[in-house]
């Protein structure tokens, strides 16, 4: 099958309205755009060209745009304005600066356009605020990422309901949303055509790693205290691997008591590895062992790996220098360094704790990690510089020995998934549980939500617990409980009274009290609930105001179950009538090859106004 098989101009315009329809959604939602009603559809103006669409608006300024309703055309002259600070156009409220276009239509001749999604930025990059700078590399992301869409259009992918009954895997490779928020989620700049049939995680196709041996003086293990490297040879790879790797030492007069090994993805090996560290496989300090045997297949976050071989061994994420949604995708040694030891101390918590064992909720650990000191690299290039994160892994646990009989996994970013015919996976799997709809609702949360919700009470320990970081435990399409994931790069402990032992006190963080409750109402609340709750209210499944008053109630609950934690359900409220609106766009449209300061998170995050709150009718 060509590379290229997908790209027909049917298939284009469909995944180019896709694209289109969350543009305008979501640039709406961060008001980087401001719609205004036009009859019974909502219309934007940039200059001549207008676009004229209809579109669905909920709880959270959400937008659900219908794509098959957009119109792009030409020569209507459009008057536009300034909207003044706290001026409101159909509900919104404009923030300082915004342009409020297409209010007023003059008469004349129009000429319909063919939808294009890079005119649609060119037009609008006032709007959006991309520089010079940013604005081609967001051009070339928005492009792959209009290229998945047609790509998943041509390959016929199964119905919602279908896809209840599939796999782990055919779940994980059938998605096509991307990250919820991010228009352009899928840029993975550096692949070629060729590459994006064989890495991208939609098209599942199995993928052999590369294996390199590193001489010990140049590199670093970590690993939890009951682990070490003999652990990592004896269940991370095959038999018939382990001694022919080992024969390719012995060549070189050495052994594994002399090296570590390392992972490393195919695209990495040619593309980086054996070129820019081809001084040190030249001077023997890395050495080439060749492919293993085991087949994996990418997961969501593109450079991480389930083993389809042996799904009961670990993932194994690898340092992958492509630029994706914001960041170069690699993994820094230094950093992994404790992160077996940041894992090991969430799991303890998580698991210790009575609530959230009483809740199912468990921690897939990140139980070892590997990486190689590049002399030049990490005397020359700046700490976070992109050199000194090209040839590093680690390994976490596969939630598959941990399934008990009946049971099975999905991604939870699959909740958001919506087939070809408009049909929620979420409705699907409501409906194989036989229950109503409340409270099969009510069954997730509790799974999912107030996990989440109590690590912030009891511990001041918060993380990203978006769709592809958490993993749903089924029974017959009912949520029974959930595991978390990616945990070392992305937590952190807010509360100082919470013990956190001094090798791993990069993960304490002070951010005012009005921001932690933001770990639940933006991270959850508005990054993924809100999709969700559309999505069940546009199926006729479960109107929004009974999905927001299931959360309500299940928050609620929770707290009255816990009246030693009054005091921090009060300094943190969830129920308030708003709560500041974090753009997750506007970060990538600002600076795309590094959207964020991993060291100093917070004080990298924009915000624009305030979001009325869905769950302080119930408060």
């Amino acid at each position: 099958m060509s590379a290229i098989d997908h790209l027909t101009p049917d298939l284009w315009q469909q995944a180019t309205r896709n694209l289109l329809a969350k543009a305008i959604g979501e640039f709406a939602h961060e008001r980087l755009l401001v719609p205004v009603k036009d009859g019974e559809r909502y219309a934007l103006a940039a200059g001549a060209e207008r676009y004229r669409f209809a579109a669905h608006r909920f709880k959270l300024d959400h937008w659900v745009v219908d794509p098959a309703s957009i119109e792009r055309t030409d020569g209507t002259a459009v008057e536009g304005g300034t909207a003044v600070e706290g001026g409101t156009v159909e509900g919104s409220t404009a923030v300082e600066g915004s342009t409020v276009e297409g209010s007023t239509a003059v008469e004349g001749s129009t000429v319909e356009l063919e939808l294009d999604a890079a005119a649609f930025f060119l037009a609008f990059r006032g709007e959006l605020g991309l520089s010079d700078a940013v604005l081609p590399v967001y051009l070339e992301e928005v492009a792959a990422t209009v290229n998945r869409g047609a790509y998943q259009l041509g390959e016929g992918l199964p119905s919602a309901a279908a896809l209840v009954d599939e796999g782990f895997q055919a779940i994980e490779a059938g998605m096509t949303g991307g990250h919820p928020c991010f228009v352009a989620g899928s840029g993975r700049l550096g692949f070629t055509s060729e590459d994006y049939r064989a890495y991208a995680p939609e098209t599942g196709a199995g993928v052999r790693l590369m294996w390199l041996a590193a001489r010990r003086e140049h590199a670093m293990f970590a690993a939890a205290p009951e682990l070490d490297f003999a652990w990592l040879l004896e269940t991370q790879l095959d038999a018939d691997s382990r001694e022919y790797f080992a024969s390719m030492l012995t060549d070189r007069g050495l052994s594994y008591e002399d090296v570590f090994l390392i992972p490393v993805h195919p695209w990495q090996w040619r593309n980086k590895i054996s070129v820019t560290f081809a001084p040190e496989i030249a001077a023997g300090r890395l050495i080439p062992l060749g492919e293993g045997h085991d087949e994996f297949q990418a997961q969501q976050s593109i450079r991480t790996f389930f083993n389809r071989s042996r799904p009961e061994a670990d993932y194994v994420k690898t340092a992958l220098s492509v630029l994706n949604m914001g960041f170069m995708r690699g993994l820094s040694t230094e950093y992994m360094e404790v992160t077996p030891a940041i894992s090991d101390f969430v799991a303890d918590l998580v698991h210790g704790d009575p609530t959230l064992k009483r809740h199912g909720a468990t921690v897939l650990r990140e139980r070892a990690a590997v990486g190689y000191r590049h002399p030049a690299y990490t005397a020359g290039a700046p700490k976070g510089s992109p050199y000194r994160k090209m040839l590093a892994a680690l390994w976490r646990e596969s939630p598959i020995p941990k399934l008990a009989k009946g049971e099975q996994v999905a991604t939870m970013a699959s909740l958001l998934h919506v087939d070809g015919d408009g049909k929620p996976l979420a409705s699907a799997l409501i409906r194989r549980s036989g229950l109503r709809p409340a409270d099969w609702l009510r069954g997730y949360l509790d799974a999912y939500l107030v996990p989440v919700a109590h690590c912030l009470y009891r511990y001041g320990l918060v993380f990203m617990p978006h769709g592809e970081n958490v993993i749903l435990v089924l029974k017959d399409g009912a949520v029974e409980r959930v595991f978390f994931k990616d945990i070392g790069e992305e937590c952190a402990v807010l509360e100082a009274t919470t013990p956190v032992p001094e090798a791993i006190g990069r993960i304490r963080a002070e951010v005012p009290d009005d921001v932690r409750a933001l770990s639940i109402l933006t991270d959850v609340v508005d990054c993924f609930l809100r999709f969700l709750a559309g999505h069940l209210h546009l199926d006729g499944v479960l109107s929004e105001d009974e999905f927001w008053r299931v959360a309500a109630e299940s928050l609620k609950d929770y707290q009255a179950a816990h009246p030693e934690l009054a005091e921090a359900f009060a300094r943190f409220p969830l129920f308030e009538d708003g709560f500041t609106l974090s753009c997750l766009n506007r970060l990538q449209l600002k600076n795309n090859l590094q959207m964020v300061d991993l060291e100093n998170q917070e004080e990298s995050l924009i915000y624009a106004g305030r979001l009325d709150n869905p769950l302080a009718a119930w408060r």
